[in-house]
């Protein structure tokens, strides 16, 4: 089974690209939702909440987007359960082809490491900007200061611009998978 890891600055187009492999029958696993259902967890809502004074995520991702340290704290809270789930993913998965993982901040987090091939997303400052503040209902400062928070692509085996429509996002992730079968 290849491994491969999707990562790339907010609003990217990360979760084009992953409709785009589900629509080619590929599983894919987005960290987002898995760190979502950690929220559930018990012990770790216990910690985030002796931590933040709240469970709310849209507080909590306030408070860590303009504070370093409780950044550091949430990362500590989440990143090993994540890896672990990551590890169950790998194993549960053994005879696919090839699976993919997608999550905005593999690489800064280390995860990146623990695949095969990494793909980054990327898109120009202003596109990105404008997504932002459409998907996420901010106005343009806040945008602004979650931008400058991303990690870039240092590491990745693949990059895909993805300043232009549809079809050019297609014949991209077309041409990753057909290098991807061939190694």
């Amino acid at each position: 089974m290849l491994k491969v890891g999707i990562s790339g600055k907010i609003a990217s187009g990360k979760s084009e690209v992953e409709s785009i492999l589900q629509k080619l029958n590929y599983k894919v696993y987005d960290l987002d939702i898995l760190v979502h259902s950690l929220f559930e967890n018990e012990k770790i809502k216990k910690e985030i909440s002796k931590k933040f004074n709240t469970l709310d995520r849209k507080e909590i991702a306030s408070i860590v987007f303009n504070d370093e340290n409780k950044k550091k704290n949430l990362e500590n809270i989440i990143y090993p359960k994540l890896k672990e789930i990551i590890l169950n993913i790998f194993d549960e998965n053994k005879n696919e082809e090839m699976i993919f993982i997608s999550g905005a901040l593999l690489f800064k987090s280390g995860f990146y490491k623990l695949f095969d091939k990494t793909i980054f997303i990327n898109a120009n400052d202003e596109i990105r900007l404008q997504r932002l503040m459409k998907r996420n209902n901010l106005n343009k400062d806040e945008a602004k200061k979650r931008l400058n928070l991303q990690d870039e692509a240092n590491f990745a085996d693949f990059i895909i611009e993805n300043n232009d429509d549809i079809e050019k996002l297609n014949k991209n992730i077309s041409d990753i998978i057909k290098t991807l079968k061939k190694d």
